[in-house]
């Protein structure tokens, strides 16, 4: 039955499809030709020594064309091009030239003008080309793409293909992006855009970003459909669009990063921009949920109305609610090249500048509204985009900001649902009503950990005798009307600071004292572990200092750091913990990072809204909050974060309470049901899908050991584990109780599951040994997993399949002894073949060995071959590579030369040693043969002519130079 392949199944489909939406298919063939590729002769790193990454001719007729006035001659444009720095910054200056603001001197003007190289307008103005094969070689490394994409003879954004059958097929396609990025990162100067498809699913990023957050799958209704995915993200319109709008450079902590907005985001910026044009209507609300790049859209919305011809020039303003936010959006508004913004930092520059109808984007503080005089200006085409909506539907919004701009449009951006108070409705009532629903636009929290924007939180009551008094919990918080909807921090405050006799329960000696015990020892075994962060919220300042001087105690210092805005008239226990605000500024940075201090931040205000910081997956909570701020303040947690060098993938985020505020959940998100549901969940859901999973999916696996894991209990699940799909499956599951078995434990709640689960995980290490690839350098479980897997080893004594045989004379007759199974003994050998040849990487012998080992395990493990079949086969590789020593010994040949001399006879090149011992002198000449281009091609040279001084005709000499190449890079790069 035949078997999908990368070509026929997902590659040579994406090509048919593109062709059908208007994409002109060009074969590499002629792709290599218009490249510049050399025509014949050489390896193909050779011919593409001096090839150029584009479709030169096209690009230089498409530059006369769109640019009446271009006089330079061809190649010129090219070669600036080429001297772009192959990093995120040439690729930044690079979509600046796409964007059609590059420059070209013009001699008649005596002046640069802007190069015009895409017309977005006229779109069959363009040549759209598709091809694939896509070769680069830069001297060191060469790379291949599977399909590009070329607009006017520029390539612009790559798919990478893979197997439809394959595990993990997508996230492979990514690696290999990502590896490209760092071998032959010259693709990354033009091409903005990559994707990864197995037919299945599509995934997409933006080039130099592969952090997993930052890509997206692009979303059809149904599972499949490689056709639609294709024709939609591949339409030309959407390829324009995204390369002139949705592509963004923006600096974070001092770092440049690149982003593309995804789906919704896209989806809310047309939304908006329809909005504020259309004649009839004047209000809109977005919610896109917390942590799902509510600000990008919202710039994004900013710069396309600025720059849409029927806004007439108008005023935007950017409402935004925290000073830290301020700078951070100058700068990107900076990046994205809008030189038309003012900051109106006081009201009177704000006043002013309205009332001189100022064209431009405003960027100001919702509060700077207060007092601001009636009808400043009465112009329609003033757009005002409101962030955080849901906590300026008071008075300052109502009494002064739309009077005072009585004819504008106005957009509220909400990061939390809205509410079921009087507060919340408000906001419905001031954005939402002219929209059935009451959204403009609409991407909720469920949407949100399904694409994996956001994560799913979980949470944990505190032990009761640490729980806020609930007593007063119910006097001074609950039953207080005004906290009801409260939807900034600094309100929370005001009122928390009515509440003394919970404050004072809250910060009582004892209590912190309980409190830091517990947090320490608590993240020391669940969360440290993890390699994750933590926050520690408090209910003030005071008691920011006092958990810091008491967390010092069972933590070392350097473990904890506080956080807060300081004051001149604070007590000296406040002032001890004073920062500045560079040094604040390092801390933020070095929290953020894996394996730095601090690992624990203690905050009360700060923080708690708008800090991104992907690896903080804890949150201890001991200061009441509902609501919105509550809702903000968790979401800190729940930001994805993966760590491919540590195999970290965060599951989630978690909250302990220590005020018992989850204990009332529904009072204390008052939000729709299904909203709070999607928002957090208890841990208990957590052990009941871990007893579940223990119940139900582990007696399958757990049956299949049958005498106390012996040697013949290996044998079984060897040969039990053979087929490829029982093994995934098998994997996905245990993977799964491993990470909820990590994040529950240390917990009373797991001790009758301890023995399963180790057997469990003994079991998963067998099959995991036998059939993954060199398992003698990985790192098998999670921290607490191994240490519990350890102690069992040592106790029960379970034979693992890691006992490596040294490959040699005796191996052959030492496996015919061993008692275990023949399914183990083909095991062994070719993993010790394989460890053998990584140990000797530079004998090509054993690398060639290596390979024949690995096609015998992949026709056992399909069962085209017996287990003794294999063992044959093995056995025999064995001693075929001994007599291969022997004859080499009796040479007194080194490796490379008898490796020459053998595949010399094998072609039947005459004088077969005289030959390989001059070809062994050109390799000695040319020591830099691996890693330069120009050595390499000289030692070519040098051996086709001491093969040919033997042979009559130069063709078969070319076929055995192409073939000994061919066979020493596989063996020199299988390392």
């Amino acid at each position: 039955m035949p078997k999908p392949g990368e070509h026929k199944t997902v590659q040579g489909r994406i090509l048919e499809y593109a062709q059908e939406i208007g994409w002109t298919f060009v074969s590499q063939t002629e792709a290599e030709q218009r490249r510049g590729f050399r025509a014949n002769g050489g390896s193909i790193a050779e011919r593409a020594a001096k090839a150029s990454l584009y479709f030169d001719y096209l690009l230089f007729t498409k530059a006369r064309e769109f640019n009446s006035k271009y006089s330079e001659a061809e190649g010129v444009l090219i070669g600036r091009l080429r001297r772009l720095q192959a990093n995120i910054f040439g690729n930044r200056e690079f979509l600046g030239y796409l964007r059609n603001e590059g420059k070209f001197f013009c001699a008649d003007e005596n002046r640069e003008l802007d190069l015009k190289l895409i017309d977005f307008k006229t779109i069959e103005d363009n040549v759209f080309e598709v091809t694939e094969e896509f070769y680069v070689h830069n001297g060191a490394y060469g790379n291949r793409e599977d399909v590009v994409f070329l607009i006017n003879g520029i390539p612009v954004m790559v798919i990478e293909c893979k197997n439809a059958d394959m595990d993990e097929a997508i996230a492979i396609g990514i690696d290999q992006i990502r590896r490209y990025h760092d071998e032959t990162p010259e693709f990354f100067v033009p091409e903005m855009i990559f994707t990864a498809t197995e037919a299945i699913g599509f995934s997409y990023g933006v080039t130099w970003n592969i952090v997993r957050r930052n890509i997206f799958n692009w979303k059809q209704k149904q599972i499949g459909k490689l056709e639609a995915k294709v024709k939609s993200f591949c339409d030309r319109r959407h390829i324009l669009d995204m390369l002139k709008h949705f592509i963004v450079f923006a600096e974070k902590d001092e770092e440049l990063n690149k982003y593309i907005l995804a789906q919704h985001q896209v989806g809310a910026v047309h939304r908006v921009v329809d909005r504020c044009l259309d004649p009839e209507r004047t209000r809109g609300l977005v919610w896109h949920t917390q942590g799902s790049g509510k600000t990008f859209t919202m710039i994004k919305a900013a710069e396309m109305l600025f720059k849409a011809p029927e806004s007439e020039k108008p005023t935007i303003l950017l409402m935004i609610d925290r000073n830290e936010l301020e700078d951070q959006m100058i700068k990107n508004l900076a990046a994205l090249g809008l030189h038309n913004v003012e900051h109106a930092s006081r009201i009177r520059k704000l006043v002013k500048l309205l009332r001189d109808d100022y064209r431009g984007i405003i960027v100001t503080m919702i509060h700077k509204f207060r007092d601001m005089p009636e009808n400043v200006n009465k112009r329609s085409n003033i757009f005002v985009m409101i962030d955080e909506a849901h906590r300026t539907t008071g008075g300052d919004l109502g009494n002064f900001l739309m009077a005072g701009l009585p004819n504008a449009t106005y957009l509220g951006f909400s990061g939390t649902p809205i509410d079921k108070t009087v507060y919340g409705r408000g906001t419905f009532k001031t954005f939402g009503c002219e929209d059935d629903k009451g959204y403009l636009h609409k991407y909720s929290i469920v949407e949100s950990i399904e694409d994996r924007t956001t994560l799913p939180l979980f949470y944990n009551l505190a032990p009761n005798e640490m729980l806020a008094n609930t007593e007063l919990m119910e006097k001074e918080f609950w039953s207080l009307a005004e906290t009801e909807g409260v939807a900034d921090i600094a309100e929370l405050n005001k009122i928390l600071d009515r509440a003394v006799n919970l404050k004072n329960f809250l910060k009582g000696n004892e209590r912190v004292d309980k409190i830091v015990k517990y947090v320490a020892g608590h993240y020391r075994e669940n969360v440290e572990p993890l390699g994750y962060k933590a926050l520690l919220v408090a209910v003030d300042r005071p008691a920011c200092a006092m958990y810091k001087k008491a967390l010092d105690k069972y933590l070392p210092q350097e473990y904890s750091e506080v956080v807060y805005s300081g004051d001149h008239n604070d007590p000296p226990l406040l002032k001890q913990f004073h920062i500045e605000e560079k040094k604040e500024k390092q801390i933020r940075k070095d929290f953020i990072r894996f394996g730095q201090f601090p690992k624990i931040l203690i905050v009360t205000q700060k923080l708690l809204t708008g800090f991104d910081a992907p690896i903080l997956y804890a949150m201890y909570l001991d200061k009441p909050m509902r609501d919105h701020t509550l809702l903000q303040a968790i979401a800190r947690v729940n930001r994805p974060y993966e760590n491919e060098a540590e195999e970290m993938v965060k599951p989630h985020g978690f909250v302990l309470d220590f005020v018992g505020i989850f204990d009332k959940l529904e009072k204390a998100l008052a939000f729709d049901s299904d909203d709070v549901d999607a928002i957090i969940k208890d841990l208990k859901l957590l052990k009941e899908t871990f007893m579940n999973k223990m119940k139900r999916k582990s007696p399958e696996y757990l049956g299949l050991i049958k005498r106390n894991f012996d040697d013949r209990d290996v044998d079984d699940l060897i040969e039990y584990f053979r087929n490829k799909e029982r093994r995934k499956e098998f994997f996905k599951e245990y993977k799964e109780i491993e990470m909820l078995y990590e994040i529950i434990s240390p917990d009373a709640f797991l001790r009758p599951f301890i023995d399963d689960y180790t057997t469990l995980s003994a079991i998963y290490d067998v099959v995991r040994k036998a059939y993954t690839k060199k398992v003698y350098v990985d790192r098998a479980f999670q921290k607490k997993t191994n240490e519990l897997v350890q102690q069992h080893i040592g106790t029960d004594s379970i034979e693992y399949i890691t006992e490596f045989v040294e490959i040699n004379a005796e191996t052959v007759e030492l496996i015919k002894k061993k008692k275990s199974g023949k399914g183990t003994k083909v095991i062994n050998l070719i993993k010790s073949i394989e460890k053998t040849a990584d140990e000797n990487s530079d004998d090509p012998f054993l690398i060639a060995m290596a390979d024949r080992a690995k096609a015998v395990q992949e026709s056992y493990e399909n069962r085209q071959m017996s287990t003794q079949d294999a063992l044959n086969e093995l056995l025999a590789e064995i001693e075929r590579n001994e007599k291969r020593k022997k004859d080499q010994a009796e040479k007194g040949f080194d490796d490379l030369t008898f490796f020459v001399y053998r595949n010399l006879l094998d072609a039947g090149v005459g004088e077969a040693e005289e030959v390989s011992r001059n070809v062994n002198a050109a390799f000695t000449r040319r020591p830099n043969w691996q890693k330069s281009e120009a050595e390499l091609r000289e030692l070519r040279k040098e051996v086709t002519f001491a093969i040919y001084a033997k042979m009559e005709d130069l063709d078969p000499v070319v076929r055995i130079v192409d073939n000994l190449f061919s066979l020493l890079a596989k063996a020199y790069t299988i390392k």
